[in-house]
């Protein structure tokens, strides 16, 4: 009998291709937006697995709707919507997407990080309302980038791609991270430091956050560390949102703690904080970190590569809870 595979929202056509070639039977959730829960449980009812996405909360309620389901494919690389410990009790495996966004997460932090030194939005809407009437020495004046100081917390994988990219502009790098990477540290040409979270804080020009969403990592930037940045310094955030205190930024941004923050992930998304969207020293985004043609792509096709390994008798090869086994 062929799986039967719900899928939560529409995927680029490749993937959806690589299903029907592997032979599922599968539905997809017909409206490009994120699923009401109430007819996620209903559709989950008789289904051998599930591919979801970051937006999909998988709780215990979903677990006891899915009673069917044998594995969810999130397709992502975080899976911090998942309940990873019931799933576990449960013999569900949970799979995910690492590896593919790395460059193109590391990209998008780069141009968060232009368009907040330079005001790039700022500028685009002063031109098109039509403010602009001249060359002016002192017009919308940002701040240069090369030679700066870059903080990075986390040297995961996306975090040392934003790094290796800082050489093209000679700047010199200080990291926070769980370990000291002496590997990095001498393959970047320019003065390279591990540092302490407050003294990267308070002597960088730039701080980019790359870093998962854990009980430790949630507002690990907060007012007394917002407080600690330099005037001129500029918050960068493709991780995700809840690693920073939302209201805590807004107050930071508000009296001119910091200059400017580039986020592209926001504490209760899809809400943002109000008074964040009026700050003119904001540059934000929906959540496009990985939002390129290429790499959504590759994570279609290797979230439903995971669900052929797992129908096919594999352990996939990106399975999440190892421990799922034991409970079987």
């Amino acid at each position: 009998m062929r799986p039967n595979i719900y899928v939560t929202r529409s995927l680029p056509q490749p993937a959806l291709d690589k299903m029907k070639e592997a032979g599922f039977d599968f539905d997809v959730f017909p409206e490009d937006r994120v699923i009401p829960h109430d007819i996620f449980l209903k559709e989950v009812e008789n289904r051998d697995g599930i591919l979801c996405i970051l937006t999909d909360t998988i709780n215990k309620d979903v677990f006891d709707k899915a009673r069917e389901a044998k594995i969810f494919a999130n397709y992502a690389v975080g899976y911090n919507n998942i309940d990873i410990e019931e799933a576990s009790k449960r013999g569900i495996a949970i799979t995910n997407t690492p590896g593919v966004l790395t460059d193109a997460t590391a990209d998008l932090a780069w141009a968060l990080l232009f368009a907040s030194a330079r005001r790039i939005a700022e500028s685009d809407l002063f031109l098109r309302e039509g403010k602009f009437e001249g060359w002016g020495p002192q017009l919308l004046m940002g701040q240069e980038i090369t030679g700066k100081t870059l903080g990075i917390i986390g040297l995961g994988r996306i975090g040392r791609a934003f790094a290796q990219r800082a050489a093209a502009f000679r700047m010199k790098i200080q990291y926070f991270s769980n370990s000291r990477n002496e590997e990095f540290e001498k393959s970047y040409p320019y003065e390279t430091k591990f540092v302490n979270l407050d003294k990267l804080l308070s002597t960088s020009d730039f701080v980019s956050l790359h870093v998962p969403l854990k009980p430790e990592t949630t507002h690990l930037i907060g007012e007394r560390e917002l407080k600690l940045m330099q005037p001129h310094a500029i918050l960068i955030n493709t991780a995700r949102g809840p690693i920073v205190d939302e209201a805590a930024l807004v107050k930071a941004l508000s009296e001119k703690w910091i200059w400017s923050a580039g986020l592209d992930v926001f504490e209760k998304e899809p809400k943002v904080h109000p008074d964040l969207i009026k700050l003119p020293n904001t540059v934000l985004l929906p959540h496009l970190g990985s939002a390129t043609i290429e790499t959504r792509t590759k994570m279609g096709l290797i979230a439903v590569q995971n669900l052929v390994e797992f129908f096919d008798g594999k352990s996939p090869t990106n399975l999440v809870n190892t421990n799922f086994l034991k409970n079987k």
